[in-house]
């Protein structure tokens, strides 16, 4: 998850007995993440940030980084996006100093500046769901509001992309839980032991796969990582997907 809206971090099920098959068995569904995976803002946070800041008429007093590391800590189940921004924003005010209504002010300007239809897909995202298409089921397990993440999705035009589509945080617990992917699964009538998923977060999609007894894809991965929780494959990609062994 490479957007803004960053996902909690701690899996719920660490000792977890469905393990994900290593084998190279075929596979009959593909489920893929939405941020930082198939799609991104063109805007990046820290771009929007500035713009936030400005617009509240605030000195920045914290980045990006900072942001995206505490974000998680403020989501739950019934809490949007804007709410746990919000709360974030206002918790990271406090840590420096500052009044917590300043951090409030500048996430109502990110919020209002945040445009869901500014979203662009990553490379070899149409071309990997054009070859996998063709004698996969493909679904979306996101997590996110069915709003937010429905524009993204029609606004980069894969929207009839998918026979399933699960806002994990909505319809289920967030990811890494495994409920949002048995929903997935269920939806298509695929055992998890016959499905991949694809995406970027180690600790929400490949702990999530691996919770929920998929083989998981780490995409696109970090050519000097050292991965934890391993994913099952590794690539550089989405054009790979191409030539999965499944």
């Amino acid at each position: 998850m490479t957007s803004d809206d960053p996902h909690p971090n701690d899996d719920p099920h660490p000792n977890d007995d469905r393990a994900a098959s290593t084998s190279d068995s075929p596979a009959d569904a593909v489920l893929f993440d939405l941020d930082g995976t198939l799609v991104e803002y063109d805007r990046s946070p820290t771009e929007l940030l500035e713009v936030a800041f400005e617009a509240a008429g605030v000195e920045p007093f914290f980045g990006a980084e900072a942001y995206l590391e505490r974000f998680g800590d403020h989501l739950g189940p019934g809490v949007s996006i804007a709410e746990g921004r919000a709360a974030c924003f206002a918790d990271l005010a406090e840590r420096r100093g500052r009044d917590p209504a300043l951090g409030r002010r500048v996430a109502a300007a990110y919020a209002a500046e945040r445009d869901q239809t500014r979203v662009s897909t990553l490379p070899g995202a149409v071309e990997a769901l054009d070859a996998l298409g063709a004698d996969h089921a493909l679904g979306v397990v996101t997590n996110g509001p069915p709003e937010m993440q429905t524009t993204k999705l029609e606004a980069a035009g894969l929207a009839d992309r998918f026979e399933t589509i699960v806002f994990a945080g909505h319809d289920a617990p967030p990811k890494p839980d495994p409920e949002p992917f048995d929903r997935a699964l269920d939806a298509l009538g695929i055992p998890a032991g016959r499905a991949v998923h694809v995406g970027n977060s180690l600790s929400s999609d490949v702990a999530g796969a691996h919770a929920a007894g998929l083989r998981s894809v780490w995409v696109p991965a970090e050519s000097d990582a050292d991965p934890d929780p391993a994913p099952h494959y590794s690539l550089v990609s989405l054009a790979e997907l191409r030539d999965a062994p499944w």
